[in-house]
C-alpha cells in the first residue's frame, strides 16, 4: 500500500480528485457523509435485494452504481468513482475513506492521549497518522476488525473502513503478533439465563424408557447447537423443535433443562428475547 500525498479542499471542491489519487496507488475508497459515515444503502440494495453478499475482498455480483454498501462499496475503480452517483456523493462528502484490509493493512485506532501513551510502550514503532483526537497506527497485513478491543483502541482492517487522514510519517512495519492478539477473547462462561417461558405442563403418554434417555437428548440438543458453525438461528429453533417433539409432552421436561438449553444458544451469540421468541413459536408449531 502506498500513500499519496494529502489533497487539501475547500467546501466547495470535491473530494473526487483526492478519490482518484489514492485509487491510483491502490488503496479501495468510498466517501463519507459528514459525521463520518457512509452513504446510506439505495432502495435497490436495501438488505442486500440486490443479491450482493460483501465480503473482505470485493462487493459481491452487485452492480448498483451508489456507495450504498458500506465499507464493501469501496473500490479502486476510477470509471465507477466517477460515474454520475458517485460524483454527487463526493460532491456531499465530508471525508475520503478506504478499505484497510482489502489494501493490506491494518489501521490501530487510537483514541486519546491515554491510547497513544499505550501503543508507544506495547507496540512495534510503524507508519504512524495523526487524526482529530488521537493517531492511526498502521501495519502491513489485513486482519479481523474489531472495536474497542482495550480503551480507546479500534482494530480497523477488513469489512471495516478507516478515515484517510494523510500519508503519516515513518515506515510501515509488518502487523505483529501483538496486535493480532488484540482481538482473541478467553472463552467465558455463560451467564445463567432468565427464564421467561415455564416447562411444558404435560399429560402425554411418556416415551422414556429411562431418565438416561431424556438426559441423552438434551446433551445431544445443547451439543448440536454448539457445533452450529452458520445459520445459528435456524439451528436453535430447529434443536428446540426436535427437544419439545420427543420430550416436550409428558411432563419430564424441566426448567432446568430448558435452561440447558437457553445457555448453549447463547453462548453462541442468541440473545435471550431470541430464544424465548424460538421457544414460543416451537411450542405454538407443535400445538402446544
Amino acid at each position: 500500500m502506498t500513500h499519496p500525498t494529502l489533497i487539501r479542499r475547500d467546501n466547495r471542491t470535491s473530494l473526487l480528485p483526492q478519490a482518484l489519487e489514492l485509487a491510483s496507488a491502490g488503496i479501495p475508497v468510498l466517501p463519507l457523509r459528514a459525521g463520518k459515515l457512509p452513504f446510506g444503502n439505495c432502495l435497490g440494495c436495501t438488505d442486500n435485494r440486490c443479491g450482493g453478499r460483501p465480503n473482505m475482498k470485493h462487493a459481491g455480483p452487485c452492480q448498483c452504481p451508489q456507495p450504498c454498501h458500506g465499507w464493501a462499496a469501496a473500490t479502486t475503480n476510477p470509471s465507477v468513482l466517477s460515474s454520475g452517483p458517485w460524483v454527487a456523493s463526493w460532491a456531499r462528502a465530508g471525508a475520503v475513506a478506504y478499505h484497510p484490509g482489502a489494501a493490506g493493512v491494518t489501521v490501530v485506532d487510537l483514541d486519546d492521549a491515554a491510547a497513544i501513551t499505550w501503543a508507544r510502550e506495547s507496540l512495534p514503532p510503524t507508519r504512524t497518522v495523526a487524526t482529530t483526537r488521537g493517531e492511526h497506527w498502521i501495519y502491513q497485513g489485513a486482519m479481523q476488525s474489531a472495536n474497542g478491543v482495550r480503551a480507546g483502541v479500534d482494530i480497523k482492517s477488513s469489512m471495516s473502513y478507516a478515515r484517510w487522514v494523510g500519508p503519516g510519517t515513518g515506515a510501515m512495519a509488518a502487523l505483529p503478533s501483538v496486535v493480532r492478539a488484540l482481538i482473541e477473547k478467553k472463552p467465558s462462561r455463560p451467564r445463567p439465563v432468565m427464564l421467561t417461558v415455564p416447562a411444558p405442563a404435560g399429560g402425554g403418554q411418556c416415551p422414556h424408557r429411562s431418565p438416561a434417555y431424556l438426559e441423552r437428548g438434551i446433551t445431544m440438543a445443547e451439543q448440536r447447537i454448539t457445533d452450529a458453525q452458520s445459520a445459528v438461528h435456524a439451528t436453535v429453533y430447529r434443536t428446540f423443535l426436535a427437544v419439545l417433539s420427543a420430550h416436550g409432552r409428558c411432563g419430564c421436561l424441566t426448567e432446568t433443562h430448558i435452561t440447558r438449553l437457553f445457555t448453549a444458544a447463547q453462548a453462541k451469540g442468541e440473545s435471550a428475547r431470541h430464544c424465548t421468541d424460538a421457544w414460543a413459536n416451537a411450542r405454538t408449531a407443535l400445538g402446544m
